[in-house]
């Protein structure tokens, strides 16, 4: 299976899952003075048990009617892990869940060519803070014992240029520049919630 169509079967198991899962209702609490667009924090979360973090593989949408080749999504990858691994020096990162261990999931979900009927397939939470012709950078951080989610924080204040298959060039310095703003934010926002 190419890089692209695991990209896409996994980002469509990642922002579907709710749907085929028990659905439980979880509280959730707007963040405060959350550099952010959006953030909110599970009204049970206690982040004081958590010192260090399983960052997971980024997750990368785009419509299916997109086109975006393999080395363009893995390269995009590689630019999101240059922005953020620097800036989470200061946590210890592992590769497998043990006590004291939150998982963090960044994903970027572009939706700016989305027609109406893609945005019905994302989970509710995401369809919360995703909307159809636009671009959101969106960070959940869970317990992996339990699988409960934490907090989830979405921005859309950057908006590189990608190219879709449709003759345009991706502008790789907007990928660079939107990926060093977001490592920024939500790094911060990160230490803000867990007192580093």
């Amino acid at each position: 299976m190419s890089i692209r169509s695991t990209t896409l079967v996994y980002c469509f198991a990642v922002l579907t899952i709710a749907g085929c899962s028990t659905t439980t209702r979880q509280s959730f609490t707007v963040a405060p003075d959350s550099t952010v667009e959006k953030a909110f924090i599970a009204t049970d979360a206690d982040f004081s048990k958590y010192h260090q973090l399983l960052a997971e593989d980024m997750g990368i949408f785009f419509p299916q009617n997109v086109q975006v080749n393999d080395e363009d999504i893995e390269r995009l990858r590689q630019i999101f892990r240059d922005a953020f691994l620097p800036k989470l020096g200061h946590y210890t990162i592992v590769d497998e869940p043990a006590p004291g261990t939150m998982a963090v999931q960044a994903s970027l979900i572009d939706l700016r060519k989305a027609g109406s009927a893609d945005v019905p397939y994302l989970r509710a939470e995401v369809r919360d803070v995703a909307k159809a012709g636009a671009l959101v950078f969106l960070m959940e951080f869970r317990d992996p014992k339990t699988d409960k989610v934490l907090g989830r924080a979405a921005d859309s204040s950057a908006a590189p240029t990608f190219a879709y298959g449709d003759g345009g060039a991706t502008d790789w310095s907007s990928v660079e520049e939107a990926a060093e703003h977001w490592a920024t934010l939500f790094v911060n926002f990160l230490d803000n919630n867990l007192g580093k």
